[in-house]
């Protein structure tokens, strides 16, 4: 790390990767150590490099960060993913077509974004208590705010770190029926209670979502007594999602949405249809059963097997 500046008692900081394929990437980063001892954070986004609500409120909440009153310490990235994020690729690494967040603990045996997703690991994940990982809809991805923990030994911990976040949904990730190699499984396996939180979409910037995720972080810090004040309870809305089920089109087309972000549906409604360019229907996509659209692509061009949204269900109150 190379030291910059100080602004606040928090250090502004570039952080490079040894791995050569790497090395010549300069990643801005933040250190906060606080006066007396406490968790260590690592706090990040940028694993995709489009959404930008993510991007910033790592960076608003280090800048507004007084690290005289801070216990412990936060180590924050904004964008982990730089090449992503130069040149606005959603979801995959240019260099090889990978998604970043689908490769964790990653290895530098392999391809570019497994020895990025390796390096991130060894050097922002593994030193950390906890780990912080902000995210939200891509550029052609709307989405309702929510927070994912992962099922593992250490899911209590993170649990109560999704629900300090203060989103309206939680969902419990199960990694052996769901997603495979996210930044949260790869830390609970390494017994870190960790979330990734979810705000923003479609390629803007956002300035209520950067607002959610930066209160959201704070109030985290605050339940892990790293900042003074009282803890936010959770919103009486707030509710755990039990399943994510994510549907997909069989074949390339027009896409034409019949819901939105946040919309509650019932099983067998009409989600939406896939076209083709003359107009004829080839696919209507109904819910498998009843639940929230908690993402959805935005993108009329949509490809062979291609995403068209996620439905969380088997809602119930967080208690």
């Amino acid at each position: 790390m190379r030291l910059l500046s100080v602004h606040r008692m928090v250090e502004r900081r570039t952080i490079t990767f040894t791995d050569p394929r790497l090395s010549h990437l300069e990643h801005p980063a933040f250190e906060a150590r606080g006066a007396r001892d406490g968790p260590r954070v690592a706090l990040i986004g940028g694993i995709h490099g489009c959404e930008y609500s993510s991007i910033a409120a790592v960076v608003r909440f280090m800048n507004e960060l007084a690290a005289d009153e801070l216990s412990g310490s936060v180590t924050a990235v904004p964008v982990v993913s730089m090449e992503s994020f130069r040149r606005r690729s959603p979801f995959v690494v240019p260099e090889d077509g990978k998604n970043l967040n689908r490769c964790f603990p990653g290895t530098y045996d392999g391809t570019y974004t497994d020895a990025l997703a390796r390096s991130i690991f060894d050097e922002l994940i593994a030193p950390a208590d906890v780990l912080i990982d902000l995210h939200g809809g891509d550029l052609v991805e709307a989405l309702e705010p929510f927070a994912i923990y992962d099922a593992s030994p250490v899911e209590e911990r993170a649990r109560a770190l999704a629900v300090a976040f203060g989103l309206p949904y939680v969902v419990r990730e199960e990694p052996a029926a769901g997603l495979a190699g996210m930044t949260s499984t790869a830390a609970a396996g390494a017994g870190i209670p960790a979330i990734i939180a979810e705000a923003g979409g479609c390629g803007q910037l956002e300035p209520a979502a950067v607002e959610l995720l930066v209160e959201g972080v704070a109030n985290v810090l605050r339940s892990l007594e790293m900042l003074p004040g009282p803890v936010v309870p959770p919103r009486v809305d707030m509710r755990l999602v039990g399943a994510f089920d994510w549907l997909r089109c069989r074949d390339a087309g027009f896409w034409e949405a019949a819901v939105g972000a946040g919309d509650e549906v019932g099983q067998g409604q009409l989600l939406g249809r896939v076209s083709s360019l003359h107009g004829d229907v080839h696919e209507e996509i109904h819910a498998p059963r009843e639940g929230v659209v908690l993402f959805l692509t935005t993108s009329a061009a949509v490809s062979d097997d291609g995403l068209l949204l996620g439905l969380g269900a088997e809602l119930e109150p967080v208690s």
